[in-house]
């Protein structure tokens, strides 16, 4: 995978498969002037510096082991945790040190099918937050949903966690079981939901045509291999003679950015912005635009996309360049936010940290990470509806279409 492009959460994957974080990233293959940054960037005094080692030492010389302190840290453990609160201190919840076995572990969640629950975390007003629970898999079935917060994790209060030590407690060994205690929007106590981990693969897109006319294609994630499974659900689009398409998003962490500007290019002409990388002055910023395939450029299409609250990153980035730019409405709840990205970079030793560098903009200019897209049609489907199969945001959706 090419690490200077990827998207998490979103991050990515990064599903707390945990699918974790929400890890979303997206980069150019350039390095934007790291190396200009670097150089140009604020550095401690040598006061300060000379504060850090003489916290160092001090520890050095007067601390003593207790039962209470458990192991002692060899240097680089300790070097690890000093570069640990560093990135704390930036107070971004994506902002992450990977010690070398917290790196491999992150390396191995985007790579494809791993053991965990199935669900992507975020953090959202400072609490541990579901993105989505995937479609098929133990957190589903076990009745998660976007928007809830855990608040332990094991036993292991986890409502401000970082959120990939909380993708790290929720992994597992398949056959195992997770028990969360959740809060939920509606609900006035808590629960507690017990999840056997399973080998989790990400599951991409379902198509149907409806008896109605209409065509609804489900994607529920933007791998490597969606672009060219979308095309295929555009022809059998084509092949059905409808001309009415809903794109269901909901539920829909993300995933790579390369994905979301392919799919944008089969309704826009070339050139058309999509999304803008905004890098705050650090670096210059960075627009991906269609590539113009735009397949109904002389074709009737009226369109709809289902968004809720579990549509990220990826799918905020497809959902808001298909709006702005009058191809399609949308049609549900507020989408999740997910609006940042994330670089892993190496710092030595197979340690890496994850940083920040960089913010979503949708073609109108609209920071994604501010607040998430608003439906143009707006409707809910709660915890009743789906207990009873209701799909009101569908209904919504499939209403707008028929009186087009």
């Amino acid at each position: 995978m090419n690490r200077a492009k990827w998207m998490a959460v979103c991050a990515v994957l990064g599903l707390a498969l945990a699918f974790g974080a929400g890890a979303v990233a997206g980069i150019n293959g350039n390095v934007f002037g790291l190396a200009e940054a670097q150089n140009s960037a604020e550095r401690p005094t040598a006061a300060q510096i000379e504060q850090f080692w003489k916290a160092w030492e001090l520890l050095e010389k007067n601390f003593v082991q207790t039962n209470a302190s458990g192991t002692m840290p060899t240097i680089e453990e300790r070097m690890w945790g000093a570069i640990q609160g560093l990135a704390e201190s930036y107070g971004d919840p994506y902002t992450v040190f990977f010690p070398p076995e917290d790196a491999k572990e992150f390396q191995e969640e985007i790579s494809g099918s791993f053991g965990g629950v199935g669900m992507e975390l975020g953090a959202r007003d400072g609490a541990l937050t579901v993105v989505a629970p995937l479609k098929g898999t133990p957190a589903e079935r076990a009745g998660m949903q976007s928007g809830d917060i855990v608040l332990a994790i094991d036993g292991v209060a986890s409502r401000t966690m970082a959120v990939e030590e909380a993708v790290k407690r929720i992994r597992g060994k398949v056959g195992t079981k997770v028990v969360l205690i959740v809060q939920r929007t509606g609900k006035t106590e808590s629960f507690e939901v017990t999840i056997t981990r399973e080998t989790i693969s990400v599951p991409i897109i379902e198509t149907e045509k409806r008896t109605d006319g209409i065509f609804v294609i489900s994607l529920y994630s933007f791998s490597e291999t969606s672009p060219n499974l979308f095309r295929g659900a555009l022809r059998e689009f084509f092949a059905s003679g409808s001309t009415k398409l809903i794109l269901d998003l909901r539920g829909n962490p993300g995933g790579y950015l390369e994905a979301s500007v392919d799919m944008a290019s089969f309704f826009l002409p070339v050139g058309d912005v999509i999304v803008t990388e905004d890098y705050a002055g650090k670096a210059a910023n960075s627009v991906d635009r269609s590539y113009g395939y735009n397949v109904f450029a002389n074709k009737k299409l009226s369109m709809a996309v289902l968004v809720n609250q579990g549509s990220a990153s990826a799918s905020e980035i497809l959902a808001g360049a298909l709006q702005q730019h009058g191809v399609a409405k949308l049609v549900g709840e507020k989408t999740f936010g997910k609006g940042s990205v994330q670089q892993l970079m190496d710092v030595g030793g197979d340690a890496e940290l994850k940083i920040t560098i960089a913010k979503w903009l949708t073609p109108n200019g609209t920071s994604i990470s501010d607040g998430g897209l608003k439906p143009d049609i707006e409707a809910k489907r709660t915890v009743e509806d789906i207990v009873a199969g209701k799909d009101p945001q569908l209904d919504a959706a499939v209403s707008y279409l028929i009186n087009l």
